[in-house]
């Protein structure tokens, strides 16, 4: 018997409300499917289960907050439990004396509360709407089923932020805070920036999109996750977490991508296994996150597996940017805007299309010198995107 317990899906995450439960005691459930949806400062999340099962018992009613580690439901083995079982019928509880040490007491199912409104909004959003003078009503909701989420009010709400002194900052904007304020305070940061000429990347990338639809055609950041991915892979320091007072490296690089949230904030939701991806599964997946993100939906794997995250401000004309590592990851990798720009070409002076590409290393877990050697390969991959 397993226990499926509210998850970690940030550096300063404390708790999470549970907004909804997608199954219901003797349902069967495997790896990967998604059980619950939580919601936390950056929106509503879609939690997955990691292990196979019949769910036994839900051990928290949805609207209930509760802190990170709490044991949600418990999960019972199918070995012997017929494959034909009916999802209506549940098991009965379990014994306390047959219970798992945990770290969080169990919480005991009350009925579903009442809800004043047939409307569908999370608890965060409802009283929220409330301080604001935000009519519900007056919402289209972004969340399952069109559940109106805390993003959703956000958006809606009445009146401009306050500024100065005593500065009204969002529940996102406070987590984006602490989360920013602890990385400074614990992280000793380093920087290194290099240019990089993208002539042949562009070329290529012209010529691959020049017979193929628009929603088929790839865009420079795929390109770019790639070739970070891969690179990430070859330089394990820059690619894990310090936890403990110790780096923990990972083989897998999965590549959080800063991703701006509809009415305001920002998340680093991760491709999984992204430097194994071919481009335009790559390609795919990245527009589905970021359509997913700027709605406020992403999945808890998405937010809590992130190995390194690449950040792009390209769109927005900067030049270059000096990110700020997320903990507990030891790097981040920033890639400004294309310019064009003069470029010594052998003998020659010529103009060029050139982007400034970035990194933050944390000097616990890796150097300045594996840095350089790592932005160097990054510009070698993208020298020659036809082997991507």
């Amino acid at each position: 018997m397993g226990v499926f317990v509210m998850p970690s899906l940030g550096a300063d995450m404390a708790a999470g409300t549970l907004v909804e439960w997608l199954k219901t005691p003797g349902d069967r459930v495997e790896h990967g499917d998604i059980i619950a949806v939580v919601e936390t400062d950056k929106g509503a999340i879609e939690v997955e289960v990691f292990e196979d099962g019949i769910i036994e018992q839900l051990l928290v009613s949805k609207g209930q907050s509760v802190p990170v580690g709490t044991a949600l439901a418990r999960i019972g083995g199918t070995e012997n439990i017929p494959s034909a079982a009916p999802a209506q019928t549940q098991a009965a509880p379990l014994k306390p004396a047959t219970e798992p040490p945990l770290s969080q007491p169990l919480a005991t199912v009350a009925p579903p509360p009442i809800e004043a409104s047939s409307l569908r909004a999370s608890p965060a959003a409802r009283r929220l709407a409330a301080e604001r003078g935000v009519d519900l009503a007056s919402i289209a909701g972004s969340g399952p089923d069109g559940a109106i989420q805390l993003a959703d009010v956000e958006t809606a709400s009445i009146g401009p932020a306050k500024t100065g002194p005593g500065l009204d900052l969002t529940a996102m904007r406070r987590a984006i805070a602490a989360a920013m304020a602890r990385s400074k305070r614990e992280i000793p940061h380093y920087y290194l920036m290099h240019r990089i000429e993208l002539s042949r990347a562009l070329e290529w990338l012209d010529r691959y999109n020049a017979d193929r639809p628009p929603p088929d055609r790839l865009l420079l950041s795929a390109i770019i996750l790639k070739a970070s991915a891969l690179a990430l892979g070859e330089f394990h320091e820059f690619n894990g977490f310090y936890e403990s007072d110790h780096f923990v490296p990972s083989k897998p690089v999965h590549l959080g991508n800063a991703i701006a949230i509809r009415g305001g904030g920002l998340a680093a939701p991760c491709i999984r296994d992204a430097a194994n991806l071919p481009l335009a599964e790559l390609m795919a997946r990245l527009r589905d996150l970021v359509a997913r993100t700027k709605r406020g939906q992403f999945r808890s794997s998405e937010v809590a597996d992130a190995t390194a995250t690449v950040s792009s401000l390209g769109d927005r004309g900067v030049e270059g940017l000096l990110p700020v590592i997320y903990p507990p990851q030891v790097a981040i990798i920033g890639f400004g805007s294309v310019e064009r720009r003069p470029w010594a070409d052998e003998e020659s002076l010529v103009v060029r299309p050139v982007m400034t590409v970035t990194l933050a290393g944390d000097h616990r877990a890796n150097d300045g010198h594996r840095g350089s050697l790592l932005l160097r390969r990054i510009e070698q991959l993208l020298m020659h995107p036809e082997d991507l």
